[in-house]
């Protein structure tokens, strides 16, 4: 080897990880270890995965209120519909009677028809009088005793149905009763007269013994209502499904209806002064 010649430099020897001062081998660090060791193992797929995500719910405060709500409305929903479908009357109705109620509803629908063209009549006639003072007091007079039918206080006649109603098992409720005059008003009747009592507008009825009690008169079977009304609007009505005559002989009674040309209604109310009101024009 000359002068000039370097000697070549031993490579450094660089420490090794795993050696320390103490001289101890280090273990690799854990994600090396799980690195190395997921290589073989089974990847999840993604159902699984899915299923990782989904179970346990993981459920916030506004979405379980969101969900009570939602079931409290599918519930209160469900209810209402089960009601209406047990407690629909004209659920099993047959043809015949479906048509009869439409029919019955056609003739209310007449009716108030009717009355509508008479009050426009009416003021036609009063717009259009030379003597408008003379018309004015002749539909007065024409209104005065239209009242006194409603009121109780003249007799009355003309067509109409008698309804008789003869309790056997059972006794007949005051309940009972009132429906029956609602349902009669309901069908166009102008007058009625139960038993000897006359039925206006603030008429009563309570339970009283073994009767019933109408305006604080004691009535006792059987109870007989003078309707004055058109029959054929009238006797369907009480025959609908449903309605008076099947509720009543479900309570085992006894009902007939006959329609006649000539019901008198001659039970008359009093006429009571008012103790406080005046007329305005006095």
């Amino acid at each position: 080897m000359s002068d000039n010649e370097q000697p070549e430099e031993e490579p450094k020897r660089q420490p090794l990880p795993a050696e320390s001062a103490s001289g101890n081998t280090q273990s690799p660090p854990p994600e090396a270890e799980a690195t190395s060791g997921d290589e073989g193992a089974v990847q999840p797929t993604g159902l699984q995965r899915l299923m990782r995500g989904l179970w346990p719910p993981r459920f916030t405060r506004a979405q379980l209120i969101f969900a009570v709500l939602l079931f409290a409305l599918g519930l209160g929903l469900a209810i209402q519909v089960r009601t209406a479908s047990d407690n629909g009357v004209l659920r099993g109705a047959r043809q015949e009677d479906l048509v009869r109620i439409l029919s019955e509803l056609d003739a209310r629908t007449q009716r108030l028809e009717d009355e509508k063209r008479g009050l426009d009549n009416q003021r036609t006639e009063l717009q259009s009088s030379s003597n408008q003072a003379a018309e004015a007091q002749k539909q007065t007079q024409q209104k005065a005793q239209q009242l006194g039918v409603l009121a109780g206080t003249v007799a009355v006649q003309g067509p109409g149905i008698t309804l008789t109603i003869r309790p056997s098992a059972g006794a007949v409720s005051a309940d009972e009763l009132l429906d029956t005059l609602q349902e009669l008003r309901a069908a166009g009747a102008e007058a009625v007269q139960i038993n000897d009592v006359r039925a206006v507008a603030g008429t009563y009825f309570t339970d009283a013994g073994g009767g019933v009690s109408v305006d604080g008169h004691q009535l006792s079977p059987p109870y007989v209502f003078k309707v004055i009304g058109n029959p054929p609007d009238l006797q369907p009505a009480l025959n609908i499904p449903g309605g008076v005559v099947q509720t009543l002989q479900k309570e085992q009674a006894t009902v007939s209806v006959v329609p006649s040309q000539k019901i008198v209604v001659d039970a008359l109310r009093s006429v009571k002064q008012p103790d406080y009101a005046r007329s305005s024009g006095q």
